[in-house]
Parts: C-alpha cells; structure tokens; sequence
C-alpha cells in the first residue's frame, strides 16, 4: 500500500522532551498521575515519546489507534522504523517494509509525529543508495523524518546536502560518533537530540551538570527549529529522572 497522506504532528513551539518509550520506574511513580495506563499516566506529564518497541516487531493498526487514543490531543509521538529496513536491508529494496510500517503507524492520526531512522553502524554513506531511498519514502510521506546515522561517512557535507534536498534531518546523537554528531544536521526544520546515556551508554544518568548543558544546547536551536530531545538511557530507567530534571531546568530558565 502506498501512503501518500501528511501526518506532521502538530508543533506548538515548545520542546518536546520525552523517553523511548513509557515505562516508570517505581522510584519516580509519586510524580505521576495514579491512575490510568503506564502510557497514560506518562502523557501526564510528558508531551512525547518515541516509540522504540516498533523497531523490533511490528504493531497492528489497532493498537497504534489506541495509544493515540489515552493520550491527550497536544501529545505526540516519534515512530522508530523497523530494524527490517535499517539493519537488513539496509535501505535497499525496502519499498514493501517501509509501506507496511507506514500503514501501522497512521494509526496514530494527527498524532505522529517524525519517523524516525536510526541506521546501522556499519552501513556507510552511499548517495545513490540514499538518494533512491530518500525519494521512495518521499513518494509515500510527507511528514518529518529524522535519520540516526552511525557511520562517519555520513557526516560529510555530501550527505548534509542530500539529507536537506529531502527534507530529512539529522539526529543529534550523545555519546557523538563523530565529530558534528553531537549537534542537528540536515534539513533545519526539526531539530532532533537524542540521547543514549553517557559515559554507560543506555545506562549512565546526565545529572544536573549535563542537563544544564543539554538545556543551553537546546536554547541555541529553539529560536530556529521545532525541538524533540528523546532519553535513550532507559536501561536503569534513567531516562525518566533526566527528562524530569530536562523540563524542571527548562520551565525555571
């Protein structure tokens, strides 16, 4: 099926900040609301999230539907494309998994957000390669895309270019994988950071003195860019104290 309608998400000038994925650890439930399902009662005091478990296996329709549903109307979510796409085929011939993965997340309706593409580390940056994806998803969505390239290859001013001729932003990925990694690229229309926990990747808690970097780093872009800051490092479930800590820096600034 090919899917040629928008679903932009509505982007009301303040950043997102959000975790991949909705699980409360036991030691911050008290901050929650009580009642209600896990993503429900996340919604209740985040604006976002990023779907991760999409990345794994697939999801009905139906149940994307629902999501959308137990949250509230100015929530969002980020959608991570299937492993299929990104770590097997590698972008190649991937027309059929990436118009399947499209068909399950409208479900979310107005409520999606950017798709996410988070790449392998070991597939390199080949122009006609992406290009030839780039265009085949273009032809099926309109809506924000962001890529999670992982191979120093991509941070070129080659692959800037081709990213922007598309309308395709680049995450900005901590721990970095190389230099320029660390701040968006791409496309300016989103800025996108996404972050994996540090020095324990998926592990390590930032704490206050990281946050409070991560706070300046988010102001230099805010005058220009819708933001998204996601908190991979959910391993240990700090992901969920860092965008806690994120949004209480952010609302005193």
């Amino acid at each position: 099926m090919i899917l040629t309608k928008s679903f932009h998400g509505q982007q009301d000038g303040r950043c997102r900040i959000g975790c991949a994925g909705w699980t409360i650890p036991k030691r911050h439930a008290a901050v929650f609301p009580a009642l209600g399902s896990h993503l429900g009662r996340y919604a209740g005091r985040f604006n976002a999230v990023e779907i991760n478990s999409s990345f794994y296996r697939p999801h009905r329709r139906t149940t994307y539907e629902r999501w959308a549903a137990s949250v509230p109307d100015d929530f969002i979510f980020a959608a991570k494309a299937p492993k299929e796409i990104t770590h097997r085929l590698h972008l190649r011939d991937a027309g059929v998994a990436l118009e399947e993965f499209l068909e399950e997340v409208a479900g979310l309706g107005k409520k999606l957000g950017p798709l996410l593409f988070q790449l392998s580390p070991s597939l390199a940056f080949e122009p006609e390669l992406v290009r030839s994806f780039l265009g085949s998803a273009r032809a099926r969505f309109d809506g924000n895309v962001v890529f999670e390239p992982r191979h120093v290859e991509w941070f070129t001013p080659g692959a800037e270019e081709l990213l922007t001729e598309f309308r395709i932003s680049r995450v900005a990925a901590d721990p970095p994988v190389a230099p320029g990694a660390g701040e968006p690229g791409g496309w300016t229309g989103l800025a996108h950071f996404r972050l994996h926990g540090s020095p324990r990747i998926y592990y390590s808690e930032y704490g206050p003195e990281r946050i409070g970097v991560i706070a300046r780093q988010l102001a230099r872009s805010e005058v220009h860019h819708p933001l998204w800051c996601i908190f991979d490092n959910t391993a240990a479930g700090a992901a969920i104290a860092d965008a806690l800590a994120l949004q209480a820096r952010l609302r005193g600034r």
